[in-house]
């Protein structure tokens, strides 16, 4: 027997595809325009950013659900403009850490004031009854809570 819900079940996962990329393609377009950067360096600084002390390679590229050549690409240019360095294992020569560097730390900093702001006024007409109930929906589907 068909479950009567699995069309509507379809729609709102069509439904909330389209609203995140819908939001990703806005903070893309405003990282370009107003920063001169993209969401995924965005991404490696925040994620470098919450691990000041650093990370290896292969940690950034699960941590981000990318290859661990998407992320050596990125962090590359970091590297390049001073916002982020490198330094080997000491213990496993195969081994690379990588972290930001004090102005790549500030840089984030301001860019992540400014990212929130957006994200804000993106989901400006959310009242905080609308945020508890959308957060706890989303908890139940990501962590398989009871409905």
């Amino acid at each position: 027997m068909t479950d009567p819900l699995s069309k509507r079940r379809l729609k709102a996962w069509i439904r909330l595809l389209g609203v995140t990329r819908s939001i990703e393609a806005e903070l893309r377009e405003f990282l370009r325009v107003k920063h001169d950067t993209t969401l995924p360096r965005f991404d490696v600084m925040a994620a470098l950013w919450r691990r000041r002390e650093g990370l290896t390679m292969t940690e950034l590229s699960r941590m981000l659900l990318v290859s661990n050549g998407n992320a050596t690409a990125v962090v590359d240019r970091l590297e390049k403009d001073g916002l982020a360095r490198r330094r080997p294992s000491e213990t496993d020569r195969r081994t690379v850490h990588v972290a930001l560097t004090d102005e790549g730390a500030r840089l984030f900093e301001g860019l992540a004031a400014e990212h929130e702001h957006e994200v804000n006024r993106l989901l400006s007409d959310l009242a905080e009854e609308d945020l508890d109930a959308l957060t706890a929906m989303l908890r139940r589907i990501t962590k398989g809570e009871p409905k």
